[in-house]
């Protein structure tokens, strides 16, 4: 008489103690705490840098247009301007500095509406990060790109024979006060990068507002010789003040108030468009 095999036991006896184990490692580690806001700023400040070096395209335009923009109006316009391309230069160069910078902030924007159109931040936000990491980041990672270029424009005006009498710390003040401005810059395109539709239409409205302010300006020659309703507008714009204060701590004239006012305006613009940045991301 044939008898029935028993059924083993092992497949049961593995899953239970699987199942034991998984919950045991599980219950024995505790939650893990949520990240503070300067580490996730961070982070994704890193992230911005990332980005940069697996597209290292991205540096061009803070390589070669600061080149390009310091050889063209030194060597076009300087003998007409000022007698010599040397003597131009020294007035010159700091104006140059801040037109490169400044032309810069408007890839913040850019970058920022290129991951809202591939749906970058629409994970972000489902994280549990502070809310503004994302952004703050994106600016973090962009002060870099302004080093970069703020450097090369200083490294090849000393090459031509820009020589600062403000001496090198007059040199480090003025890309300092310029970073710090330029971030408070950034937030109105961080703004136009939650408004507008595609990265391409914040770049030309970027650059429809970045060119009246940068050419309209005491950047190129001096005011005087400007109509007198050119002069009004020169007078306050907030880019003709920023390169006073470029010009004073380079050559080592600059006054409170000149660093004052770039102070003053980059708090204003970031405690404006700053709150309406986020506002729109929360609504977004």
């Amino acid at each position: 008489m044939s008898t029935q095999p028993s059924a083993s036991p092992r497949a049961g006896t593995s899953s239970t103690t699987v199942d034991d184990s998984l919950a045991a490692a599980l219950s024995s580690r505790s939650r893990p705490s949520r990240p503070s806001g300067v580490t996730t700023s961070l982070t994704f400040g890193w992230r911005a840098l990332l980005k940069i070096k697996h597209v290292p395209e991205q540096l061009f335009d803070v390589t070669i247009t600061p080149v390009i923009f310091t050889l063209m109006f030194t060597y076009l316009f300087g003998g007409a301007l000022a007698g010599s391309a040397s003597d131009y230069l020294q007035f010159l160069l700091p104006g140059i500095l801040v037109q490169t910078v400044i032309i810069t902030t408007v890839y913040t924007g850019f970058t920022l509406n290129t991951d809202i159109s591939k749906g970058v931040f629409d994970r972000f936000r489902s994280l549990p990060l502070w809310r503004p990491s994302p952004l703050v980041g994106a600016l973090l990672g962009d002060a870099v790109r302004y080093a970069i270029a703020s450097t090369v424009v200083v490294v090849l005006g000393l090459i031509l024979g820009f020589r600062p009498d403000g001496g090198v710390v007059g040199v480090l003040g003025a890309v300092l006060i310029l970073l710090v401005f330029a971030s408070g810059i950034g937030w109105i395109f961080t703004t136009l990068g939650l408004v507008l539709r595609t990265p391409n239409a914040v770049m030309g409205v970027g650059m429809m507002i970045i060119m009246p302010v940068t050419f309209a300006s005491n950047i190129f020659v001096d005011p005087s010789t400007m109509p007198s309703w050119l002069q009004s507008f020169v007078d306050v714009n907030p880019i003709s003040h920023l390169v006073t204060a470029e010009r004073g701590l380079m050559s080592g004239t600059a006054s409170a108030g000149d660093i004052g006012w770039v102070l003053v305006a980059t708090v204003a613009l970031t405690a404006v468009f700053a709150p309406l940045t986020m506002y729109l991301y929360r609504r977004r």
